[in-house]
């Protein structure tokens, strides 16, 4: 608190006292004395008393204030660090001392002020203690980081005698890696002499391997040329189809007049590619399905192919080639061929270069080697020369349906009827049929168009 607040303060609770006290009362009682007579103009009056009554009054006051500001002046020296937060105060005094005029009226809400100011001084009081903590903790906090500093001044000594340690070895180093690149250039020395002599070798060695990489490849040249030119035995042959066969089962359903009529049909075949795709190979006999007059159309149409105790997988789709309306094939996808485990059939890159072909019957039923000639007229098909038939296994004549592999063990194509193979060097579909539910894919009529394609070959091919 400043002192000219104070100096308010203490003119404010002078005029208080002056306004409030009944100075009638406080006159000390006199006894009554008889009349006087009037006095003089000039003697003294019971007014001019009061009046210097109240000057003793307010001489005292002064001196009194007189010693409250020099007090105030030894208070104001330890508490001159609050000044800024009294500065409210500060404002209230000049509020005060342009209402003075009216002190009766604003006497109590001075009082309620310096309720507050008092209030704010506790307060204060209680911010100081609470510095004191503070700063009790920050001496606390300062003591344990000197202690931490000195640890630290500690690990940084031992850091220092760690580094001229590490300094001394790295000295010793030094000198051992000086003797190491005088010793690695010396043996530098020698490594060039040895490679010099290691290049003479192995230029040396490279003439050799290239003669011996050319007589190799020469080799491996003659000998694919003997393997494609070479014929296989019909019996190999013969063995290896029936160890890759694989059957497909089909199973037809059409509305009947007594109820539903069901056909059921099974072959043996081989998978066949042609590079790109995989399929099994069928004639259209050797399925439910028919290309003579068909007035119905069928429901339902599946097929699964199965090779030895393999589980069935099913077949998707069934095409009818382009080159020839009676042949079908099953489209199969590399899954399916691992799940099977049988061998694919390449067709035929040459497939006439061999004047013989091997014949297979019925799905392995009888096989033997036949000879075929081109047909000018119609390049898509041979013709089997049943004359000069060599029946190697069972009595059986060639028929449609039969599979012709070439010599050299690709398949060359399949019988159409007794007399032609259709030559199959492509997989390219004509006509599809998606298997399953068939209702809705008008199979009389696609079977018809195929009878069709069928009827407009020449005679010598139906």
């Amino acid at each position: 608190m400043n002192k000219t607040l104070l100096l308010v303060i203490c003119d404010f609770l002078l005029l208080n006292l002056l306004a409030l006290t009944h100075w009638e009362k406080a006159e000390p009682s006199r006894p009554k004395q008889p009349p006087v007579p009037e006095l003089a103009a000039n003697a003294a009056t019971k007014d001019q008393d009061l009046v210097a009554a109240m000057q003793l009054s307010l001489a005292d006051e002064r001196a009194t204030r007189d010693a409250l500001a020099q007090q105030l002046s030894a208070t104001s020296s330890t508490l001159a660090q609050r000044e800024q937060n009294l500065a409210q105060l500060q404002t209230d005094r000049e509020h005060l001392a342009a209402t003075l005029s009216d002190t009766q009226r604003r006497a109590n809400d001075l009082g309620q002020r310096l309720t507050a100011a008092s209030q704010d001084a506790t307060l204060t009081r209680e911010q100081l203690a609470r510095i004191q903590r503070e700063l009790e903790d920050k001496r606390t906090e300062a003591a344990k980081q000197q202690q931490a500093l000195a640890a630290l001044t500690q690990q940084q000594a031992e850091a220092r005698q760690k580094i001229e340690g590490l300094t001394v070895a790295v000295k010793v180093a030094e000198q051992e890696k000086q003797l190491l690149r005088e010793t690695a250039d010396t043996l530098k020395t020698q490594v060039e002499a040895e490679r010099a002599d290691r290049l003479k070798v192995q230029e040396t060695t490279t003439q050799l391997a290239q003669g011996v990489g050319q007589l190799a490849a020469k080799s491996g040249e003659l000998t694919q040329e003997i393997r494609e030119n070479r014929p296989i035995n019909a019996n190999v042959l013969f063995n290896d189809f029936l160890a890759n066969r694989v059957t497909a089962r089909f199973t037809a359903v059409h509305a009947g007049l007594l109820g539903p009529a069901t056909r059921e049909k099974a072959a043996a075949t081989i998978l066949v590619t042609d590079g790109a795709r995989i399929y099994a190979l069928l004639h259209v006999d050797d399925t439910p399905l028919s290309l003579g007059e068909n007035d119905y159309d069928w429901d339902r149409v599946t097929a699964d192919l199965t090779h030895g105790a393999a589980r069935p997988t099913p077949a998707g789709k069934l095409h009818f080639l382009s080159l020839d309306p009676r042949v079908v094939v099953i489209p199969v996808d590399p899954a399916q061929v691992a799940a099977l485990g049988v061998k694919v059939y390449p067709t035929a890159l040459e497939p006439f270069k061999f004047p013989e072909a091997v014949l297979v019957n019925g799905g392995g039923k009888g096989y033997g080697e036949v000879g075929f000639k081109l047909d000018a007229s119609q390049p898509s098909y041979v013709r089997v020369d049943n004359r000069f038939f060599k029946r190697l296994f069972g009595d059986f004549a060639p028929s449609r349906g039969d599979l012709v592999l070439s010599k050299t063990g690709e398949l060359l194509g399949i019988m159409v009827n007794s007399d032609y193979c259709a030559v199959v060097n492509n997989f390219l579909p004509n006509k599809t049929i998606t298997l399953g539910d068939v209702s809705s894919q008008h199979t009389s009529d696609l079977l018809n168009a195929l009878a069709g394609r069928k009827l407009a070959l020449p005679l010598k091919l139906q």
